[in-house]
Formats: structure tokens, sequence, C-alpha cells
């Protein structure tokens, strides 16, 4: 511990991102990335970039990426703030629209940088406990709140909240706002921007990193009243005003262009993630239904510490929480057909006694 640390640094207990292993010939399956590349678009996009461009700071407001995500969601370019990635983005709004008197509500399971934030910017928090289903019951928020922050679908557990349970949220919090982090949105579910109409209280933060396989980009938007983004831009201003570098907003539009691919990316994670799920299910496994591209599973005869284990040593690495409630499941990235087989065969093997 450093005697030139604040006394903030020395309290905090950061977050833990996934591993990111260096060794080769690896099943990685413990990030949630994209098994798949990007769209070629995206790689010509990034290839005609200049050296004049380079040379320049880039678009500071990151107009056209802007304009496309409006376009794309019936919203006005005032209506969109473009970050560094989702992350940033939700940083941003817990120190801009979620710092208030009273606590911002989000689940007691759900995604671990949300206390950190918290704890970064001083933001009160309550935890409001998800069924033994693990699903997000809006009638157990309270509607006198700082807030409320739910990723949809949730993580880890990649349970799906529907649009009328989201109108529940927002009628209750009608003086606070709602975020619904949508990183997962992509793979199974309906997004919410299409209530943004409706309710001036809802902010919608999505990423590019899943879906659209640019997670080494860093690219993340949030969709709002202008009211909301407004407040989102003068934090960023006050921060960072060039978040999003030349590379990656011409990326990130490429991206947008190429709905095609998008889509076929999209049905492929989908359809091993079902296969996934029937085959797993047929080893004995629970797994929670998923509208995401990972499962949450647990095995009745074996400790999920141990399989996380016994995969590493295989060379599979999946992800495992040591937490309260969920200390008994892993999370498995959705891989492709080849990584599927692989962590299928040994999960085979690894249960054959049973």
């Amino acid at each position: 511990m450093s005697r030139y640390w604040s006394d903030l640094v020395r309290q905090l207990t950061p977050y833990v991102p996934g591993e990111q292993p260096q060794a080769d010939r690896l099943v990685k399956l413990n990030t949630n990335e994209s098994p798949y590349r990007p769209s070629p678009a995206v790689l010509t996009a990034i290839a005609a970039v200049s050296g004049d461009s380079l040379r320049l700071y880039p678009d500071p407001e990151s107009m056209e990426l802007k304009q496309a995500f409006a376009q794309r969601n019936g919203l006005l370019s005032e209506q969109v703030f473009i970050g560094n990635g989702s992350d940033e983005v939700l940083a941003h709004a817990f120190q801009g629209l979620l710092k208030h008197e009273l606590p911002v509500c989000f689940p007691d399971v759900t995604y671990s940088f949300y206390p950190v934030w918290c704890e970064l910017y001083g933001v009160a928090h309550r935890d409001v406990p998800v069924a033994q289903d693990f699903s997000i019951d809006p009638a157990v928020y309270p509607a006198a709140n700082g807030g409320i922050i739910i990723p949809n679908p949730n993580a880890p557990t990649g349970v799906l909240l529907g649009l009328d349970e989201i109108r529940a949220l927002l009628r209750k919090s009608c003086d606070s706002v709602v975020v619904i982090d949508e990183a997962y949105i992509d793979f199974g579910g309906e997004s919410a921007v299409q209530l943004i109409a409706e309710y001036d209280n809802l902010l919608v933060i999505q990423t590019l990193s899943k879906s659209r396989a640019l997670a080494g980009l860093r690219v993340g938007v949030a969709m709002g009243s202008v009211e909301l983004i407004e407040g989102l831009e003068r934090i960023k201003n006050s921060f960072n005003s060039y978040p999003l570098d030349i590379l990656a907003q011409r990326a990130a539009l490429a991206s947008l262009q190429d709905e095609e691919y998008f889509h076929q990316s999209c049905r492929r994670v989908i359809a091993n993630r079902e296969r996934l799920c029937r085959e797993m299910t047929a080893l004995g496994f629970d797994v929670l239904p998923s509208a995401a591209n990972f499962i949450f599973a647990t095995h009745p005869h074996r400790a999920a510490g141990d399989l996380f284990a016994a995969l590493r040593q295989l060379g599979i690495i999946v992800r495992y929480f040591d937490k309260p409630r969920i200390d008994n499941y892993l999370r498995i990235s959705i891989g492709t057909d080849a990584q599927c087989d692989a962590l299928l065969a040994a999960l085979r093997d690894l249960l054959a006694d049973l």
C-alpha cells in the first residue's frame, strides 16, 4: 500500500475483469467476447484511415456515429451519447444521473462493476434481491430511490426482463432515472429504446463489444431524452472531450452499416447457445434460460469451483464467481462450433463417473 495513495484509493475494492490468458490454443469462454470476427467492412474502414486523419484530433462529438445510431433507433442525434466503451458511459451515468440523496438500486446478483462505481463516486446504493430463480421483480423495488440500474439480460445470469416489467419500473420511478444496460440485448431480447418516447427518465446503454465484435475498440452508446444526454455530455466534457479515436469512430460506423453481417453473427451465437443449453442439460446441468451470449449453469453433483479448475487444467477457461448465491454456478461464453465441441467433450469426461 503506497504512502502516496489518497484515502479514496486505499478504500477502493476495484472491479476484477475476466482473465485474458496469454497461452496459445486455449478455449477461451470467460469474457463474453464474440467468437466471430467483425464485419469485413470494419477492417476496410480502418485500413482507409489516412496518416493525416491520425495527425488530427477526432471529432469530439462522434457526430456521424451519433446520427447513425439516431437513424437506426428513430431518435434525434441530440438523444444519443457516444463513449469509450459502455463501461465509461455507465460510469458517467453513475456520476451525473444516479448520485442523489436516496440510494441507487440494482439487483443483488448483477454486474459487479456497479458497486465499484458507487464506491468510487460516493453514490449510496441498495441491493435488491433477485428471486430464487434469479428473475427480477419490479414490485420489490422501492418507489423512492435515487435511480435504478438493471442489465437486461442480466449479468451474469442471462435472465431477460420483458418490456412490460421495464414499464412498471419506469412508472414506479417517475422522479428518478432508470438505466437499462443492454450489453447483451441483441442475442434474444427486445430493446427498451422504443420506450424512450414514452418515458423521459429512461436511459438505455448499449455496446458494440459483444454482438458487433468490437471489444478491442471500445465503443459504447447511451440513448434517452435530450435532458439526460445533456447531463452525460457535461460529465464527458469535464473528463475527456475526445473519448473515441478516429479508428473506433470509422469502424463502428462501418459495422452499423452492415446489418446483414450483424444479424448473421447473432443468429450463429444464438444457435450455439441453444445447442449448449440442450447438451449440458442432458449432462445433468441446470441451465438458466439465457437471452445473452453466455449461459449460467450449475450441476447438482459437481461443485462449480471444482469444475472450473478441472476445465482450466484441460485448457478451457470459463468464469467462476466465488460470491453468495452464485458460488455454485459457471458462466460460460458462447463460442464457435469447435469451441463448444471441446467444452462438451471435456464435461463428458469430467462427469463420466456419474
